[in-house]
């Protein structure tokens, strides 16, 4: 690992991202969920949709779904009938999410705070790991894809969802424009904090493209690496298999 990682267009030293990344979630976690429609004019849901499709959630399965402290993702699997765990590093997420599942009587998930980095979960126990929107805040990525292969059983696959650099001509300028200048405004609007937005933002255009993150998905060990790209590559599934 460097002696510096992004945090947005700052470089700053590790522990100081690991701090301000918990910062701003913080901040951001009760109104999460109403800034992703906001800023995503409800697409968010529909990726989440076609991200779970993916995954193919089974009955008797156990997945891990990491920074998934708001339930979205878990929610979507949980009628598979498979066992989920929802990690998530920052406490105020994970409340979110379990205020969630309470008001839709959803039980039998499993809570916990744990870092992406450090997971404390013995070696080959799930049978798949999910991250969604998260994998961009973690400080040392590939720390973090090596625990997600390491946790993993043997035929255990790997799905993420996150932002990425959209190929089309003309979109990328549009939401270029959009992104910068509209978003941390409506963060201000709604979650009175232009700031935190702002960050995540920047968090987008710091994160590796599809081709480079594919590349480092597979130096962690993970093997038949795809990248299903959606809105010209805005948003990508990066998935692989632990062989």
């Amino acid at each position: 690992m460097t002696d510096t990682v992004s945090f947005g267009y700052e470089d700053v030293a590790p522990h100081e991202k690991t701090a301000r990344v918990g910062e701003v979630f913080h901040n951001v976690a009760s109104r999460y969920d109403v800034m992703n429609d906001a800023m995503s004019a409800g697409m968010h849901r529909v990726w989440k949709d076609v991200f779970v499709r993916r995954v193919k959630p089974r009955k008797g399965e156990q997945i891990l779904d990491m920074a998934g402290g708001t339930g979205d993702i878990a929610f979507r699997m949980k009628p598979s009938g498979a066992s989920i765990t929802v990690a998530d590093i920052n406490p105020a997420m994970l409340e979110v999410g379990m205020q969630r599942a309470a008001e839709r009587g959803l039980d039998g998930l499993v809570w916990t705070e744990a870092n992406a980095e450090t997971l404390s979960f013995p070696d080959r126990f799930f049978d798949a790991y999910t991250i969604a929107f998260g994998i961009r805040n973690v400080t040392d990525v590939p720390k973090a894809l090596r625990e997600a292969h390491r946790v993993l059983r043997r035929g255990g696959r790997f799905y993420c969802l996150e932002f990425s650099t959209t190929l089309w001509p003309g979109f990328a300028d549009v939401y270029d424009a959009y992104s910068h200048k509209l978003v941390p405004k409506l963060g201000k609007l709604i979650a009175n904090d232009e700031d935190s937005y702002r960050y995540l933002i920047e968090s987008i255009r710091r994160f590796p493209d599809m081709a480079s993150f594919k590349a480092m998905i597979e130096e962690s060990g993970f093997t038949e690496t795809r990248v299903e790209p959606m809105l010209g590559g805005l948003v990508a599934i990066h998935s692989g298999w632990k062989t």
